[in-house]
């Protein structure tokens, strides 16, 4: 599972503006604390930063991958990379959504990971 942080976190008006990386430090641990209940057993999660959130590290359960330039762009990349293996990006951006499933990805939207929060 490949997740828009900047999507997901974006996708609430809780003040995230204030502070890019804390947002996304806090969806991070999330993740890594509550996984993703919709879809069941562990998947590998991917945690695409960019910007100010770029400083974001790793933490056991979820992979942070820093995008060098556009988030939706290295999202794409890992898409691609992933070959035949089935893949499910969490995005709101419509344009990125078309991107990806050209690929053969699913999509699914900000809510998907964000659950009660």
């Amino acid at each position: 599972m490949i997740i828009d942080a900047a999507n997901v976190v974006g996708s609430v008006p809780d003040g995230w503006w204030r502070d890019r990386r804390g947002a996304a430090e806090r969806l991070r641990d999330r993740l890594a604390r509550d996984g993703v209940p919709e879809i069941g057993d562990s998947p590998d999660l991917v945690l695409v930063v960019e910007g100010a959130a770029r400083g974001v590290e790793s933490v056991p359960g979820v992979r942070v991958d820093a995008a060098p330039g556009s988030g939706d762009d290295r999202i794409v990349e890992l898409v691609a990379e992933a070959g035949d293996r089935p893949r499910v990006v969490v995005t709101a951006d419509r344009e990125l959504r078309r991107r990806v499933q050209e690929l053969g990805a699913d999509v699914r939207g900000p809510r998907s990971v964000r659950g009660n929060a």
